[in-house]
């Protein structure tokens, strides 16, 4: 095995990292990581962490799940891959998509999946059928797609400018039209200057607006997060997701229900827009499917628009739309294989059980100076950071400052956690966490908080 120092090297020449300022990573290079179990990870070094971010959200199941590399390691003795493409199937694609669309509620009717590499163009896939969908039943106007502000979609240029976070954006204009935000249902920060529940929840009219304004025959889709992830972990009050849903069915407006973070179990339920009244034309999963073992997304359609698509596409015409890696074979077995852990170890359960706990241990944090909201559901939560309580002005001169600061206290303490915009740091750790793993995570957090108040407030 190669050194540190050697990797360390190897990695700052070679290797390319999301979300790193290149300059910063130069110097500091990587943290390496070389072994996983349960809710723990080693570094080269043999330092252990607890990870209470699941990685990217992913590693629902916990990390060395031996049974998802036993299904790895049988599907690939097999049969390694075979395309997709032009009607050829294998067996762990077929029954992963009977799987996966027997779990959602009947009621929202859903019907076929494509299986994709991840959320990103999971989330391109829905915005293309949104626009084939309706272009096929005769409303070529229809194109325009509406998102909010502060959610995130991904970061291929379809679901890029779905994504309401503007840095996403810098330096790749020019940027596709037919895109346009409103307001989230971030009651902190109300975009709208109001107060819930006196307003009403107008952030949700805020979407009727835009349709009017715009024109209904010219908006194809709304595409929506059941709880906002990466944009603020933003929880909308009860009467949000109704609301939506009866504007989009009144001006015949398709809903993308982005259930990437949210799906297989994360706030609770094991689709995120099960704890509201809600029926979806699109779903897009990806993350907790496999729990991360092998990339894997999906694109998932009700049976309304997969059977106006199958009706209506001419003759000579085929589907006009994958990816090379499409239903792969191996990443489908992982993904039956997580699924059936998450099933059989009530993980769900296990999260609506933990997530109160951990919403119940938060709350006292308040009594610090910084902490301005906490924002739970499930096991998802955020911490928002302020200088002042009153006028709520952000803590520090650079954007993410404090949590950022707060992110690296806590990796000193053995947790890692991620600092997100809003000026918050988020947990989301794996649904195998326990009581005490909460206490462990909780007590880091406060003590790292207090540290950076002492740092940065004066």
């Amino acid at each position: 095995m190669r050194s540190k120092e050697e990797l360390s090297q190897m990695d700052v020449k070679y290797l390319v990292h999301p979300a790193v300022n290149f300059k910063e990573h130069r110097k500091k290079g990587p943290r390496i990581i070389v072994e996983g179990k349960g809710t723990r990870v080693k570094d080269i070094d043999g330092n252990e962490y607890l990870d209470a971010f699941s990685s990217l959200w992913n590693v629902v199941a916990g990390h060395g799940q031996e049974a998802i590399g036993k299904a790895i390691t049988e599907q690939l003795s097999q049969l390694e891959f075979y395309s997709g493409w032009f009607g050829f199937a294998t067996e762990s694609a077929i029954e992963l998509a009977a799987k996966v669309v027997n779990l959602m509620p009947k009621e929202w009717n859903m019907g076929h999946v494509l299986f994709t590499c991840g959320g990103s163009d999971t989330n391109d896939t829905n915005i293309k059928l949104a626009r084939m969908y309706w272009e096929l039943k005769g409303q070529e106007k229809k194109k325009k797609i509406i998102s909010r502000n502060f959610a995130f979609h991904g970061v291929t240029y379809g679901s890029m400018m779905a994504t309401g976070i503007e840095f996403f954006k810098t330096y790749f204009e020019p940027y596709p039209p037919g895109f346009l935000y409103v307001a989230p249902p971030y009651c902190y920060r109300c975009a709208l200057g109001l107060a819930y529940p006196e307003c009403g929840v107008a952030c949700a009219k805020t979407l009727e607006e835009a349709i009017l304004q715009e024109g209904p025959d010219t908006v194809a889709a709304f595409i929506g997060e059941p709880v906002m992830g990466a944009g603020g972990i933003i929880i909308p009050p009860d009467e949000y997701w109704p609301m939506i849903q009866k504007i989009c069915d009144t001006y015949d407006v398709l809903f993308i229900n982005d259930e990437v973070i949210t799906g297989f179990g994360r706030t609770g339920k094991m689709f995120g827009c099960m704890n509201w009244d809600v029926h979806p034309d699109l779903v897009s999963i990806a993350k907790g499917l496999t729990s991360g073992y092998l990339p894997l997304g999906g694109s998932i359609m009700s049976n309304k628009v997969f059977d106006s698509i199958a009706e209506n596409l001419p003759d000579y015409l085929t589907f006009l739309h994958g990816f090379t890696y499409n239903n792969h074979p191996v990443s489908c077995a992982a993904g039956l294989a997580a699924l059936k852990i998450i099933e059989e170890q009530k993980l769900v359960e296990n999260v609506a059980k933990m997530g109160a706990y951990l919403k119940d241990r938060l709350k006292g944090l308040y009594d610090h100076r910084s902490v301005g909201d906490i924002r739970s559901i499930g096991l998802m939560a955020a911490v928002e950071f302020v200088k002042d309580k009153e006028t709520k002005e952000p803590l520090g001169d650079l954007p993410m400052e404090s949590p950022r600061r707060i992110e690296a206290l806590m990796w000193e303490r053995g947790i890692y956690a991620r600092a997100i915009p809003t000026e918050s740091i988020a947990l989301a750790p794996p649904f195998t966490i326990s009581k005490e793993e909460i206490d462990m995570v909780v007590d880091a957090l406060d003590s790292s908080i207090a540290q950076m108040e002492s740092e940065m407030l004066h």
